[in-house]
């Protein structure tokens, strides 16, 4: 039986990449450290690791014991504002973690390895953005991601390791972590809604991105693999429409059954419009979304409701304060 490996599998992408897989029929080795994953979001049918891809020695006995022929590297700390403060925490956690399983991959011989990237790595780049521009990161986060596709090209280019890079982008839907006051609007408001909170809105509200619903992306990155012709490229994966954050609002508090209450914050430091063709995608996978932003957001809010609120504790190793949004520097609620 094909063996793959999950890194960041108990987190919200992941856990629904595990999902694809062991329908598939693969056999899954689901690795997370539990920092902002829930094990209960992993199947019984995964084999769980409970250990950080930051512990190389840890890697290196995964792949010695289990003889991977996939890696779905989905771990990461993926918060592009947050990462301005937490530099050291950023580039340990996405860029040095993801070396130590390029690392175990080519010593292993894996047949291909799957990378999920971002597009924050394009920045402030025209829009819709394209897989050919010329990357221009504006955050530390997205500065990591970048290395990691490119270490991959250059292992690609040494060893002959295959991979895959998917930029995803404003994923949302059941099983995102919205206690997490840094990341992910979608999951924030519907937890202020939860806890009869306005919805907080950094600037204007006037900056916009297509939100993706997860299972619009992840069944790609799962089935990616059975794609020869997919090796070695890079793909653009989500929705297609962008919204202002001020139309999400509004969509979020229709899809939880309440009248939208907004407060706007100051604006912070972010690229204004964000949002991707997938052209290339849909050509190489044949595929075309299946759910609209309405339809993504029903099925969000009926599990946010099932599971309810959840506190949203401060980041306890921020590096830099200098500069940070006040909003992110005192407890709530």
């Amino acid at each position: 039986m094909t063996k793959v490996l999950v890194t960041g599998a108990a987190g919200f992408i992941g856990s629904h990449v595990v999902d694809d897989l062991l329908e598939i029929g693969y056999d899954v080795v689901a690795l997370d450290d539990l920092s902002g994953g829930y094990q209960t979001n992993v199947s019984d049918r995964a084999t769980f690791v409970s250990g950080s891809v930051t512990d190389h020695d840890l890697i290196d006995r995964l792949f010695e014991t289990h003889k991977f022929d996939y890696v779905y590297h989905l771990a990461a700390y993926a918060a592009e504002g947050l990462s301005h403060f937490i530099r050291r925490f950023n580039y340990n956690t996405n860029l040095i973690a993801s070396v130590n399983l390029i690392n175990a991959a080519i010593l292993h011989e894996v047949k291909c390895f799957v990378f999920t990237s971002s597009i924050a790595v394009y920045g402030a780049n025209q829009v819709p953005m394209t897989e050919d521009l010329v990357p221009s990161p504006e955050d530390p986060y997205g500065v990591s991601k970048l290395a990691v596709e490119l270490d991959l090209r250059a292992a690609q280019h040494m060893f002959g390791l295959p991979y895959i890079i998917f930029r995803p982008h404003n994923v949302y839907g059941e099983r995102q972590n919205i206690a997490d006051r840094y990341r992910n609007v979608v999951g924030i408001f519907m937890n202020q809604i939860l806890k009869n909170e306005p919805m907080s809105v950094f600037g204007d509200g006037e900056q916009s991105r297509a939100f993706s619903y997860v299972k619009d992306v992840s069944p790609i990155i799962a089935r990616s693999v059975q794609y020869p012709h997919a090796y070695n490229q890079v793909y653009n994966v989500g929705a297609d429409v962008p919204y202002t954050v001020n139309y999400l609002a509004q969509c979020v508090a229709e899809a939880m059954g309440v009248t939208a209450q907004i407060t706007h914050l100051p604006p912070r430091n972010e690229v204004v419009h964000a949002y991707s063709s997938h052209d290339k995608v849909k050509e190489a996978f044949d595929i075309e979304p299946q759910y609209d932003l309405r339809q993504g957001l029903a099925r969000m809010a009926a599990w946010v409701r099932e599971h309810g609120a959840r506190s949203t504790p401060l980041f306890q190793a921020i590096e830099v304060a200098k500069n940070m949004p006040p909003s992110w520097l005192r407890p709530v609620g």
